[in-house]
């Protein structure tokens, strides 16, 4: 198979009925690609708008059906966006009727596979680093002179990059996007670490592991986090070859930390790779992150000169431990990403005195070792979202000295609220930190709206404060 301006030649989705379910953005990239491979396709979506924004598709001789509860008859193949669940009453009847149903990302791999020289993937998951450690495997392929993307759940649809046709693909799962993939063997992938999250669609944490394990599946290297009880547990029926990463000194097949160096024993003889002042931002779960990156490069060939390289250009993701202000001795700091528990203690341990705005959707997870674990360090809290009475009650139990005040008003009225509130708990050497700990979809579109509307409130509060003005950070 080729692509080109033309279309696709001798695809195995050529003559194919297929349905695409989801008009969202991997929706749209599945349907054009289908369309392109000569596929029959018809698009549906519970929402009339979002299929209206797929109304070009309609020329290329898509069909775009609302609501759609079956597969129409005849339908030979089923892509589904990531978040549709399985017991969603579409899904659940194409599986009854014995259509296969796969993923955006599945269905990417086995068009690559059709190619004259099909892309290197190399792909990372886990609950917490993954856009953080994509990029920066990106930011070093590059610096070596790679042809390569970063892909998947980072934003741009993996089938967009193989239709593109690069080289090596770095490729971010979820564990939604593993769930709906059952060919796909990256080159090199690795778990970066496993907490509870999304329990609400995989049902329990074990599932929720099981669908991040796929990614080990016919890897020529798998890497696995030696600090993360789940991920070397995950690693253990791993295909090819296994190497690790740790913070500590790395034993042989190991990449880790020494003297403020990061060091290769696992790609040959020992190496130094960069140092720690190469990692930004810094943190040990940052240190973590350039060391699965370094890995999967070096899996892939890489020489140790171009990590260091890579890592200095490496430019950090939005609303991730982004500084906004600082005032009379106080900083806002935005981690709206942070939108589990596991990554908001990332965010807290990297502070030793904080102001925590937090709360969300917990989408089942549990915030009491969370809170326990960092109660030291918090001066105050601020509760936003739809489950701040589960935050403020496990503050009760673990932190009844920490002062806590709820806000119940939604979106950017009510985090203009939340940040006056913390602007008046803080005191200087104090962080005023938005690491919610929960996704954003009760007050937010998203977690970037989140974090946008955490630093204009930040900016409004500081402008309303005549001994303390903003200045951006």
């Amino acid at each position: 198979m080729r692509w080109g301006d033309d279309g696709v030649v001798a695809s195995r989705f050529q003559g194919l009925q297929v349905l695409v379910a989801g008009a969202g953005v991997s929706g749209r990239s599945a349907a054009e690609a289908l369309l392109a491979a000569g596929a029959s396709v018809t698009v549906t979506d519970g929402s009339a708008d979002r299929l209206a924004a797929l109304a070009s598709l309609q020329s290329q001789g898509a069909e775009l059906v609302a609501g759609l509860a079956e597969p129409p008859p005849g339908t030979d193949l089923v892509v589904t966006s990531p978040g549709w669940r399985p017991d969603a009453p579409l899904l659940a009847a194409a599986t009854a009727a014995g259509v296969e149903v796969i993923g955006e990302v599945e269905l990417a791999w086995r068009l690559d596979r059709e190619a004259e020289n099909p892309a290197t993937w190399l792909a990372v998951t886990g609950t917490n680093g993954k856009t953080t450690t994509v990029s920066m495997l990106e930011a070093v392929l590059r610096a070596a002179g790679v042809d390569v993307v970063a892909c998947g759940n980072v934003g741009l649809p993996v089938v967009d990059a193989v239709r593109a046709g690069h080289a090596v693909l770095a490729v971010e799962l979820s564990s939604f996007q593993l769930h709906w993939s059952e060919s796909v063997e990256p080159h090199a992938a690795v778990v970066l670490n496993l907490a509870a999250d999304h329990l609400d669609w995989h049902g329990d944490l074990e599932s929720y592991g099981t669908a991040k394990a796929k990614i080990y599946a016919g890897n020529a290297v798998s890497v696995a986090n030696a600090d993360d009880e789940w991920s070397t547990r995950l690693v253990a029926a791993a295909d090819g070859r296994t190497v690790s990463f740790t913070l500590g000194a790395p034993e042989q097949d190991q990449l880790g930390v020494e003297n403020g160096q990061l060091v290769d024993r696992a790609f040959g003889d020992r190496v130094v790779l960069a140092s720690l002042a190469d990692v930004h931002p810094a943190g040990p779960h940052n240190v973590a992150n350039a060391l699965a990156a370094a890995a999967l490069a070096r899996a892939h060939g890489v020489q140790p000169g171009a990590v260091a390289e890579g890592l200095r250009a490496f430019q950090p993701g939005a609303h991730r431990s982004v500084p906004v202000a600082e005032a009379a001795g106080v900083s806002y700091v935005d981690d709206s990403k942070a939108t589990n528990p596991h990554a908001a203690d990332a965010a807290l341990r990297a502070h030793p005195r904080v102001v925590w705005i937090a709360g969300g959707l917990l989408k089942g997870a549990e915030v009491d070792e969370l809170v326990a674990a960092n109660a030291d360090r918090l001066t105050a809290a601020v509760l936003i979202g739809r489950d701040r009475a589960q935050f403020a009650a496990a503050l009760a139990r673990h932190a009844p000295d920490v002062p806590v005040r709820e806000v119940s008003a939604g979106d950017d009225a009510g985090m203009l609220q939340a940040v006056r509130s913390a602007h008046e708990f803080a005191s200087p050497g104090s962080v005023v930190l938005l690491a919610p700990a929960a996704a954003s979809m009760d007050m937010f579109t998203d977690y970037a709206h989140r974090g946008r509307a955490f630093a204009d409130a930040v900016r409004e509060v500081l402008a309303e404060t005549p001994t303390a003005p903003a200045h951006g950070g």
